[in-house]
């Protein structure tokens, strides 16, 4: 079926597809065996009625709807498979029902999005910074108090009362206008007072409480709440006291360093080379996703393409059902997550929409660069990287037949080709090494 194809705006095309009369009246016949089994005709068994018999009580016309579903759907496949048409979205049909008449073609409209056209930019010798590898003694101090604070253990606090950087251990139990409301109550609940995650003036109320003391907040739900029924609201919230936990941080000193248990790390010298070879090597992998990136990045902006509205609303739904499966791993419904961060569905789709844009943006570019360097796989590198799957599923017995049927081929060679691409474009990067400058330096020595 060879059509003639209109290219539009915004990575879309426009083509038209006829339909013979014939084939409409094999979607008339698919029609009737679907929906004969719905009906229930007098004297014949349900889904046994003859054609023409249906035809008769129910007309014709009943099956249209199913008759151009089921023509739309077969030819529209057939029309893009015949003309490689490469698609990213859902069609938009044009045809209006009411003209079709048995026994006469017909012909619909369609106006879909497809994958953009790539007109590649320079992608060699992109200049790129490194970041400093080397760690300063002042970020080497910074760790080692983080690990040190990481260190620190929650303990019973014996006396004085609820203070700012406690966790209390308490019940609540709020209400608007009497009556207890959704998510307003809850027991042994842990909170770090001053850390704002409840409303304002909450916590602040709770100071120099005593356990096992008892006590009601008054406090006002912003205008901007996202509970709406709750906006703008006082509530009074019953708290209970049960414990109050502080945090003890351990000092620096040789006792800390054994505790550690690190081979060959004994002394506080030791310790200290240790976080600084660590920091180092994080430093290390910092640099190449920095670099990996950033050449991306640069040969994305030197390219030209236009990517259709659909396909990114597609990929953003896409990462907007991936969001939601994790923060339910968690234990939290989305709405609540939300609740959390302070942010409506559609902040929180527009942030994902940018970054869906970016990256099909991506994808996209390497893609056609690796394309244009003729890149090939090997079949040693397929079989090596389902020997990698497989590994890595060792322990949840898996076999080879069932990570191949889980993960095809075209997926493993996509993944190879992509990280090649991107080995290429590092690998032809004028990458410009960061020196520390005499300002730092001179801290240094400080």
């Amino acid at each position: 079926m060879s059509l003639k194809i209109e290219k539009q705006d915004g990575s879309r095309v426009k083509f038209d597809v006829n339909v013979s009369s014939e084939k409409f009246e094999e979607g008339l016949d698919h029609a009737f065996k679907i929906e004969n089994e719905k009906v229930e005709i007098k004297g014949f068994r349900k889904g046994k009625a003859p054609r023409k018999v249906f035809e008769n009580k129910y007309g014709i016309e009943s099956l249209y709807n199913e008759a151009i579903q089921h023509v739309l759907q077969e030819t529209y496949y057939n029309a893009v498979v015949d003309n490689n048409i490469d698609v990213v979205a859902q069609p938009k049909i044009d045809l209006d029902p009411n003209t079709i008449t048995r026994g006469e073609d017909f012909t619909y409209g369609v106006t879909v999005a497809v994958r953009p056209e790539i007109e590649l930019g320079n992608y060699k010798d992109l200049k790129v910074s490194a970041v400093p590898a080397k760690a300063s003694d002042s970020e080497v101090e910074a760790e080692l108090e983080r690990k040190v604070e990481q260190s620190a253990e929650m303990i019973l606090k014996e006396e004085g009362t609820l203070e700012k950087g406690n966790t209390a251990v308490f019940d609540f139990s709020g209400s608007v206008d009497g009556e207890k409301f959704e998510g307003g109550t809850a027991e042994n609940y842990e909170l770090e007072i001053g850390s704002g995650q409840f409303i304002p003036g909450f916590e602040e109320q709770m100071f120099d409480m005593k356990p096992e003391e008892e006590k009601e907040v008054t406090v006002t739900f912003p205008e901007d709440y996202q509970q709406e029924t709750l906006a703008g609201k006082e509530a009074v919230f019953a708290v209970k006291l049960h414990e109050i936990k502080e945090r003890q941080v351990p000092k620096f000193n040789e006792d800390f360093v054994k505790e550690q248990d690190i081979e060959n790390v004994n002394t506080m010298d030791d310790y200290k080379e240790h976080v600084r070879k660590e920091l180092e090597v994080a430093k290390e992998k910092e640099n190449e996703n920095h670099i990996k990136q950033s050449v991306i990045e640069k040969a994305v902006a030197n390219a030209k393409f236009e990517i259709p509205d659909e396909m990114i609303e597609e990929e953003t739904n896409r990462m907007l059902k991936q969001q939601e499966a994790q923060i339910k791993q968690y234990g939290l419904d989305f709405d609540t997550y939300l609740q959390y961060m302070g942010k409506t569905v559609e902040q929180f789709k527009d942030e994902l929409k940018v970054q869906a844009k970016n990256n099909i943006s991506q994808q996209l570019v390497v893609v056609e660069i690796g394309k244009a360097e003729k890149f090939e796989v090997k079949e040693e590198d397929i079989n090596a990287k389902y020997d990698e799957l497989l590994e890595q599923y060792k322990s949840q017995n898996v076999s080879m037949e069932q990570i191949k049927q889980s993960v095809p081929q075209s997926a493993i060679e996509s993944e190879i080709l992509f990280a090649e691409t991107i080995d290429f474009l590092v690998e032809n990067a004028d990458v410009d090494e960061k020196k520390e400058t005499k300002k730092e330096t001179k801290k240094e020595e400080k």
